[in-house]
């Protein structure tokens, strides 16, 4: 039928299911910023220690645990909103809860209890990861199999709108007014992905989870994403290639502003170069990204990305080893957010095409956060002291060659057909969900 044509060039993002993506990548964006790079900003114009610094990384973590709870989210109706919808309730509800601790997170005082600074920065982290949960899956469910890679590329649009303006307007008020009141004024990014659930209404593909009776019912309905998953053929390389293909790109970008801050870049250079020229290279590396995910593929589009983002490390540690310099800020900041761009599209359209509808919340909790949990352990864990012990120049260039393994995975499951046979009913609009 002509309804079900591809839209072709700018008006497949013009379409009303993708632009949605759009403001849910923004509310998820923000939460990242709050307690990543101005987290980390903050504390180091505090005078916290970079082993301090780092190990607030740990505070990710939720997001990487979140698959523990995302069934949940699947499963459990909530009372009195949840007669609007399933998806929309949990969205409305975390939501709410988001805006409450990145307000928690901005009175809390690093210089008075670095303590309650922890505890805030876990609250931000718990409920934006829960937050994540829902987003991922609303956008899924309303995105059309053949919309999953420009869907991908303006969520990751949004995602970048979302924690570049929280960051800079985070950095500029923080200046004028203090740290509080910025935190409190980026609390509002929360409302763009609500709003989406009062407009689109329930996603078109989501599959209403059948009511359970008893402990075992529960049980077995907690464990089925996982078990239907791991009945796939490969699941397991699969699984493999997750885990480990971000390791690199995790571990550098989590650092990026004890870099800054070491080399004397000022607030305004950062908000200007890392903020500002980063994002104008991300929207270039996405509008890249969804022209080599229409020509060249998924498969070959996401081994290219790949590639791309473990080379792109190479930029910081130019930099680390030329000293403050924004012509080479800029240049580093533009290559890697250029790559990135085009992975948001290409990996991010793999991930949410490995989904099974039944499970969309559940599975893409598991995946997401197994794309990063590796990067963010050994940062919080030993990123700081990697640096201490043999620099800046020499840590960015490990970071690229601990990427190089999930290349190679990658390559090897093309060549096997593992890329293809691992597709769930996410990925095929005319998958049955059986």
């Amino acid at each position: 039928m002509r309804s079900s044509r591809p839209a072709g060039g700018l008006r497949q993002y013009l379409e009303p299911a993708p632009l949605a993506a759009l403001f849910l990548g923004i509310s998820s964006g923000f939460t990242f910023a709050m307690i990543g790079a101005t987290l980390t900003t903050r504390l180091a114009q505090h005078g916290i220690t970079k082993s301090a610094v780092t190990a607030f990384a740990l505070t990710f973590l939720a997001y990487n645990l979140k698959f523990l709870w995302a069934p949940l989210v699947d499963n459990v109706r909530l009372p009195l909103i949840g007669r609007f919808g399933q998806r929309r309730s949990w969205l409305w509800l975390t939501g709410v809860l988001v805006m409450a601790a990145v307000a928690f997170l901005g009175v809390a005082d690093p210089a008075a209890n670095l303590y309650l600074v922890a505890v805030a920065a876990i609250a931000v982290g718990i409920a934006g990861a829960t937050f994540d949960i829902i987003i991922d899956a609303y956008r899924i469910e309303l995105l059309e199999a053949r919309q999953l890679g420009v869907g991908s590329g303006m969520s990751q649009y949004g995602w970048r709108i979302g924690a570049s303006a929280a960051g800079a307007l985070a950095l500029v008020l923080a200046v004028r007014f203090g740290w509080p009141t910025a935190y409190l004024a980026c609390a509002v990014f929360a409302l763009p992905a609500m709003l989406v659930g009062v407009v689109m209404g329930e996603p078109t593909r989501h599959r209403e989870p059948a009511r359970t009776h008893g402990v075992l019912e529960a049980v077995t309905a907690y464990f089925s994403p996982l078990a239907e998953f791991l009945r796939r053929q490969g699941a397991v390389v699969v699984l493999v290639f997750v885990l480990i293909h971000k390791i690199g790109d995790t571990l550098a970008n989590l650092s990026l502003r004890l870099l800054f801050q070491d080399l004397g870049f000022t607030n305004d250079e950062v908000a200007f170069y890392d903020i500002g020229v980063g994002f104008v290279a991300l929207l270039a590396g996405v509008f890249v990204g969804g022209i080599l995910y229409e020509r060249l593929g998924m498969k070959r589009s996401v081994l290219v990305s790949l590639i791309l983002m473990a080379v792109s490390n190479f930029g910081f540690a130019a930099l680390a080893a030329v000293g403050h310099t924004n012509l080479g800020m800029a240049a580093a900041v533009a290559f890697e957010n250029f790559a990135s761009g085009i992975g948001g599209v290409t990996v991010v359209a793999y991930l949410s095409a490995l989904c099974n509808l039944r499970f969309t919340a559940s599975q893409y909790a598991l995946l997401s956060a197994l794309a990063s949990i590796a990067g963010r352990v050994f940062t919080g864990t030993s990123a700081g002291a990697l640096i201490e012990a043999v620099g800046y120049v020499n840590f960015y260039i490990l970071t690229t060659v601990v990427a190089v393994p999930g290349v190679v995975v990658f390559w090897l499951m093309m060549r096997s057909g593992l890329a293809d046979l691992s597709v769930g009913s996410a990925g095929n609009d005319h998958a049955k969900n059986g």
